[in-house]
């Protein structure tokens, strides 16, 4: 199965400007995609899986990938200035 197909069918690709492009670029030859991270937490979690599993997929299928972690992007921090976790309702 080609490589965008199966992103497709896996639900991972929704829509895409040109999808032809985007299809006979993936059958050409080596593409080179980045995925990025912003530092804003101690660790990974799993919301970062689903990107990290896509990449490895991509790769996989002989295509380059590039991990890029963010610097100033990370000093900002979480702009919707959040200090404190949402407090848990009750079902009431």
């Amino acid at each position: 199965m080609h490589i965008f197909d199966e992103l497709k069918e896996r639900g991972l690709i929704f829509q895409t400007t040109d999808e032809e492009a985007l299809r006979k670029a993936l059958e050409e030859g080596q593409v080179s995609y980045y995925t990025g991270y912003d530092p804003t937490a101690d660790s990974l979690h799993l919301g970062h899986l689903v990107a990290i599993l896509t990449s490895r997929r991509l790769q996989l299928a002989g295509h380059k990938p590039y991990a890029l972690v963010g610097g100033a992007t990370g000093l900002i921090g979480d702009p919707s200035f959040k200090d404190a976790e949402r407090s848990l309702q009750t079902k009431d």
